[in-house]
């Protein structure tokens, strides 16, 4: 099996859709140390998982808007760059129960060919314009990991506190923690960044 820093940094993306290693963070956005996870309806990451990551952005946009753009999963593609495909395995408004697959292509490397990694997600726990967390596994070759997304979404004057924390578990993370944490960070920063931009603009043209 290829050695964890092999797949990690040839793999850019993971359950939090990582970003390019030279990613830099959103404007905006706070590194948030360990302390109190995040939950939604009583529930929250893996409490045993080495990797994880906790940050927030503040975004300029309606509540709605931010939530319509995150929860609206087969239109990812149209501003998210990391993410292929995108499509719901159930019908009607995203609620608990519902399930989603994603694809993102992962370049070839000397030790595995170019691929894809196929990510399905769950929702676990929901409350409409305020939290969701989700589960589910991130299968590529040679690279299998399991994880915990939450997010929280807060009104605030001038628009939204979006804070999210996510763990990962698997053999290849858990062999190099550091740098599974360190590509974690840089995938959920790049999320939010993108969630950002995509939700200003919009907010831009309706003014326009």
């Amino acid at each position: 099996m290829p050695g964890i820093r092999a797949i990690l940094f040839t793999v850019p993306i993971t359950l939090a859709v990582l970003g390019t290693a030279t990613a830099p963070g959103p404007a905006g956005a706070t590194h948030r140390r360990p302390g109190t996870s995040l939950t939604c309806r009583g529930e929250g990451i893996d409490p045993d998982a080495r990797v994880r990551h906790r940050t927030e952005i503040v975004i300029h946009a309606p509540l709605r808007t931010v939530w319509k753009l995150q929860t609206n999963v087969a239109r990812w593609p149209s501003w998210q760059a990391s993410v292929k495909t995108a499509e719901r395995l159930d019908h009607g408004r995203f609620r608990k129960g519902s399930a989603f697959r994603w694809m993102t292509p992962v370049p070839p490397n000397p030790a595995t060919p170019a691929t894809e990694l196929e990510i399905t997600s769950t929702v676990k726990q929901l409350r409409p314009n305020s939290c969701i967390r989700w589960t589910g596994p991130a299968i590529g070759e040679g690279l299998r990991i399991d994880g915990v997304h939450v997010w929280n979404f807060t009104a605030i004057k001038g628009g939204v506190r979006v804070s999210t924390e996510e763990t990962h578990t698997g053999a290849q993370v858990d062999a190099d923690v550091p740098t599974a944490t360190e590509i974690l960070r840089q995938g959920l920063e790049a999320w939010l960044r993108e969630l950002k931009t995509a939700s200003e603009a919009r907010t831009d043209d309706r003014r326009n």
